[in-house]
């Protein structure tokens, strides 16, 4: 083991959301910013934002890792963007008046197509399809959770079409 894997992850974390150098093996070089390093690997996992605004991802395997060295640290916005690069595309924040109308257009939706649907939970959030499937905000196929698959299947089909037609 290298002294980069005997580090804790404690002494890891001081690198994430940092511009850092690392050096390999081999003398092989990589820049960019630290998204996080594997506890069980010491992985690290660079992120570089590029001109046509996509982001390359590397990967330095932790066994080759011989140096890293700090180069800038990470301003609020850069934080920011580093938070959004692994995230799903539609895991926008809604507000409160919008997952009311996304909830209420689901409802009577599934109603029309006599679909038996309830509110249920903490200030009727949740949509209980059937009395075994519910649906949690902000109510998309994904949401959907049962413990009979074929229900699942085919509901979270049903909200997917929806979701379609509603585009």
């Amino acid at each position: 083991m290298n002294d980069w894997q005997m580090k804790s992850p404690l002494d890891w974390e001081t690198y994430v959301n940092k511009r850092v150098k690392v050096v390999a093996a081999e003398k092989n070089e990589y820049e960019g910013w630290a998204l996080t390093v594997d506890p069980v690997s010491a992985n690290v996992v660079l992120a570089n934002f590029l001109e046509n605004g996509r982001v390359s991802i590397v990967v330095v395997l932790g066994h080759a890792v011989q140096e890293v060295a700090v180069l800038q640290e990470a301003d609020d916005e850069m934080k920011a963007r580093l938070s959004c690069i692994f995230a799903p595309e539609e895991s926008k924040a809604y507000s409160p008046e919008e997952l009311d109308k996304r909830k209420n257009d689901l409802k009577s939706w599934l109603e029309a197509n006599h679909i038996p649907v309830t509110e249920q939970g903490e200030a009727g959030r949740t949509l209980c399809v059937a009395g075994v499937l519910t649906i949690d905000p902000p109510y998309g196929p994904e949401e959907c959770s049962s413990s009979n698959e074929i229900i699942l299947s085919r509901v979270q089909g049903l909200i997917q079409g929806y979701l379609e037609k509603r585009q």
